[in-house]
């Protein structure tokens, strides 16, 4: 059974049809890329599978269970976490008092409180902090860290939900490069060990080809190709539609040799 399908999934608002009839699966251990120009129908489809957006028509089954037609809160409370475009944390708190927030909010203890959350879950956010290099900071304000730091963090709180599903908005934007590979190889590392499955959109084309298992390609809200890399890379509609015509694919240097993550397979050039 596969973690995430998507069938005839579509959204239309008023005459404009922003999603047409897309569909894809997404394995547990598999990171898989939705890309597309601007305007192609990613963010629309992205806050469908979140809960943000109800779809005019399709279906979305994380393993068993249909998501269409329920809230995002209770679409995280079964297992699916998200990093947004631009980070979302706390700048007054500390980086692991953001951390225990998330992890007070599972455990549905937000209200009604009756010791201060800072006491609570410290062990289980600082193990978190660990995981995703971010332990030595844990006790600093959120707000003076870098912003490659702040996105580390944002992973950090995104996986305190323990998550089937990572649903990733832009992961790596603002980023320098050598922090984008970074960032990558470690949630690639991440969703290895605790076989997570991640839906990601990306503009940063050596990140996509360098770390995704999978690409999905859409172009005014059709699914236009899907493949791996060697697929996408080769296809025609996606040279001419996505990138424009004179564009092509040529493969790049492994990045994993600087970033010690998941190896290249081509970039734009």
């Amino acid at each position: 059974m596969s973690l995430l399908r998507v069938s005839g999934l579509s959204k239309s608002f008023g005459g404009l049809k922003a999603v047409d009839d897309v569909s894809f699966d997404l394995e547990a251990g598999q990171l898989l890329a939705l890309l597309g120009p601007n305007g192609a129908g990613k963010s629309t489809c992205f806050n469908m599978v979140n809960g943000q957006l109800q779809p005019s028509s399709g279906s979305i089954r994380l393993e068993d269970r249909e998501l269409v037609g329920m809230r995002p809160r209770d679409i995280w409370r079964l297992g699916v976490g998200r990093t947004f475009q631009i980070a979302a944390t706390f700048n007054s708190m500390t980086v692991l008092e953001n951390v225990q927030m998330a992890l007070v909010s599972r455990e549905r203890k937000t209200f009604g409180l009756w010791k201060p959350a800072r006491s609570r879950y410290a062990d289980e956010a600082m193990t978190l902090l660990e995981q995703v290099g971010m332990g030595a900071d844990a006790n600093g304000a959120c707000g003076v860290l870098a912003y490659g730091d702040v996105k580390r963090v944002e992973l950090a709180i995104a996986l305190a939900n323990r998550p089937k599903l990572l649903l990733m908005d832009e992961p790596t934007a603002g980023m320098a490069p050598r922090e984008r590979n970074e960032l990558m190889a470690l949630t690639r590392r991440l969703v290895t060990e605790y076989k997570i499955g991640v839906l990601f959109t990306e503009h940063s084309m050596d990140v996509v080809f360098a770390y995704a298992d999978r690409m999905i390609v859409l172009a005014r809200g059709k699914l236009i190709a899907e493949g791996d890399g060697e697929t996408i890379r080769n296809d025609a509609r996606v040279q001419e539609v996505y990138f424009g015509t004179g564009k092509t694919f040529q493969p790049r240097a492994p990045l994993h040799e600087a970033a010690g993550g998941h190896p290249g397979q081509g970039a734009l050039q």
